[in-house]
């Protein structure tokens, strides 16, 4: 697949475009030599990426993978921990909170592409996105109490919403790891493909969401997101509310034209 343009936030992290899927972002995770291990300086280089992709209207969808052969992410930086005084943990946690946030809070839908190990902060990288697609060499879990610590970048919250409450405090306070086959089965990723195919299919699946409304995907996601953990009547409100903001976009005057036309639609994007 050819990469069409690259954009680089710091050492650590770059947004490409590819040719034929100018709608589709990819998120690269790229610290290699540190399996991905998400030191200050590249948590602060993912907020920045993904602030620029939340302003971003020509991207429908988004990737998150890795450029590491052997690892997606295997989380928060121990070295670089092991290094902080008290008081130099506390003014990092708002710089790391940013990097998990930024990804949870993007307005477009989000594809993870997991391989290898998706470990602590990693994993909740994948679980701050929308679909997670894993390939057989993909090992996931929150290892976190194993350490002293709790997964802090989402992963008591996500986690349950995933899995139900039971089985995500099985998987903490164990802190085991799970292989690719468990995780697909236990619903800790969405879609298991074979190995090495974790990005190509989850570009794919972007290129299939990039060809809708972008309004509609937005409002969707917005709908979906805001709608968790609500009791049905007040869910139903929220879906009104995404509903409304949707219904009288030219994406909607559009697809109607399109559909009744029998063409694909030219999206106008407002």
């Amino acid at each position: 697949m050819t990469v069409t343009s690259e954009q680089r936030f710091g050492e650590f992290v770059a947004v490409r475009r590819h040719e034929g899927r100018e709608h589709v972002a990819e998120l690269v995770l790229d610290r290699p030599k540190a399996m991905n291990a998400v030191s200050s300086e590249m948590a602060r280089s993912i907020g920045a990426a993904c602030a620029a992709l939340a302003a971003d209207q020509t991207v429908r969808a988004t990737v998150l993978s890795s450029s590491h052969e052997r690892a997606f992410c295997v989380g928060a930086d121990l070295k670089e921990r092991n290094s902080f005084s008290d008081a130099e943990l506390v003014r990092q946690r708002p710089t790391a909170r940013a990097a998990y946030t930024g990804v949870l809070e993007l307005p477009m839908p989000v594809v993870a592409a997991v391989h290898g190990f998706a470990l602590g902060g990693g994993f909740e990288l994948a679980l701050a996105c929308d679909v997670i697609v894993a390939d057989r060499t993909a090992v996931v879990g929150l290892p976190e109490v194993s350490v002293g610590v709790i997964p802090g970048g989402g992963g008591t919250q996500l986690l349950p919403r995933r899995v139900g409450a039971a089985r995500a405090a099985e998987l903490v306070f164990t802190a085991r790891r799970v292989e690719a086959a468990e995780a697909h089965t236990l619903g800790l990723v969405d879609e298991l493909v074979e190995a090495g195919r974790d990005r190509e299919e989850a570009l794919a699946l972007g290129g299939r969401i990039a060809a809708n409304s972008p309004v509609g995907l937005r409002a969707a996601k917005r709908a979906l997101r805001l709608g968790q953990g609500l009791d049905l009547r007040a869910g139903l409100e929220v879906e009104d509310a995404a509903w409304r903001s949707v219904a009288f976009s030219g994406d909607r005057a559009e697809g109607v034209a399109a559909f009744n036309e029998k063409r694909k639609p030219n999206w106008p994007g407002e």
